[in-house]
């Protein structure tokens, strides 16, 4: 019922973009399913702890700038564990709102 739509913001190449690579990703959604496409996604930036803390908030706005993101736009670090309980806790809310409204 929704999906999580995580971009890993400081990939381990320096070439790469991780707004070409999203899009990318959202094409290839919509191709294999446009019913899959069309569900509720949010945007999961991944590896902030990799970014320096002077640097993040631009990076992540420029991220959903770049993608003109309107969803929820979440933060973590799945390896460190950072925001992955907010962000846990967020989806079951929702989770329980899509259920409760579906009723």
């Amino acid at each position: 019922r929704l999906l999580l739509h995580l971009v890993d913001i400081a990939p381990m190449d320096p070439q790469a973009d991780p707004v070409a690579d999203a899009r990318s990703v959202l094409e290839e959604l919509e191709r294999f399913s446009p019913e899959l496409a069309a569900r509720e996604r949010w945007l999961v930036l991944n590896k902030c702890d990799l970014v320096h803390e002077d640097d993040l908030d631009a990076r992540c706005a420029d991220i959903v700038r770049r993608l003109a993101w309107r969803g929820p736009v979440h933060r973590i670090s799945g390896l460190a564990g950072q925001g992955t309980t907010e962000l846990m806790r967020a989806v079951m809310a929702r989770l329980d709102e899509m259920a409760r409204d579906q009723a």
